[in-house]
């Protein structure tokens, strides 16, 4: 098992020997057990609080091997709305409810939830569901690892 411990910041010309596909959820652990997609284990062993970011770098305790991590792709909502003042207030009530949230001037995005669906619906926003990577915002007091 390789296990990693330092963060490189990203570089896509960088050559990597392996690739690994995380969660929003999955790229808050720092230290923890992950198997790529072809079946090899690796370990994160990073300094407790790190964010990890689609495109970072990682690099194994002996330096010898790289892996990049990508954001994965999983089941969010959409949300738009007619007006900037409705999806301000829609992140409002969001934020109320501590809900991690990709935020953007035309969408906010958030994991799947059937409860937040209903809210957002009936403050009258357009939902839709997909299966795309999801980068919310870390927030206020979020660790950084590096500038992005």
């Amino acid at each position: 098992m390789l296990t990693f411990t330092q963060i490189r910041p990203p570089n896509y010309n960088t050559a990597v020997s392996l690739t690994l596909a995380l969660t929003a959820e999955e790229r808050t652990r720092s230290r923890h057990r992950f198997e790529t997609e072809d079946g090899k284990v690796v370990y994160l062993h990073l300094p407790r609080g790190t964010v990890l970011h689609d495109g970072d770098i990682l690099q194994d305790e002996a330096a010898n091997n790289l892996i990049r991590i990508t954001a994965k792709p999983e089941l969010v909502m959409t949300t738009f709305a007619e007006t900037p003042l409705l999806l301000l207030r829609a992140a409002y009530h969001l934020g109320n409810r501590h809900v991690p949230v990709e935020i953007t001037p035309t969408y906010l995005r958030i994991s799947s939830d059937s409860v937040l669906r209903t809210m957002l619906e009936q403050l009258g926003l357009e939902v839709k569901e997909e299966i795309l990577p999801f980068q919310p915002e870390l927030g206020a007091y979020g660790q950084h690892h590096h500038a992005h």
